[in-house]
């Protein structure tokens, strides 16, 4: 990977060092993975379940978002995910519909990143 694209995905909030280590060094397996984060559609389905007020099924839907961004090692969105998730396990709707601006910020400025780097549409 040359710096550009390292330096890239390192402000959109990825981690290339660390997430280099979970793909054994790969950094076509990294891309690729990268790539199909763009087609993941949790984020929306997140928004969708805090808007009806199903707290039970937002919290499934930010647990599955900060999986796949621990595993990509997208570390800002985990983070933020992270604390989302807190707050929908300890019953806070109102909380975790007031960190969804943050998490959406966090998920947008990977996504650009990766289509940046990639060359992705």
């Amino acid at each position: 990977m040359n710096a550009q694209t390292q330096a890239i995905l390192e402000q959109g909030g990825v981690d290339v060092t660390g997430a280099l280590g979970r793909f054994m060094g790969s950094e076509a397996l990294l891309e690729r993975f990268l790539k199909r984060f763009l087609q993941d559609e949790t984020l929306s389905a997140l928004q969708a379940e805090l808007d009806a007020g199903d707290t039970e099924a937002a919290a499934a839907a930010a647990h599955s978002l900060k999986g796949t961004s621990g595993n990509l090692s997208l570390n800002v969105l985990f983070e933020r995910a992270t604390a989302q998730l807190g707050q929908l396990r300890a019953g806070d709707l109102e909380g975790a519909r007031q960190a969804m601006a943050g998490v959406t910020e966090a998920y947008t400025a990977a996504v650009e990143a990766i289509r940046a780097a990639y060359g992705e549409g």
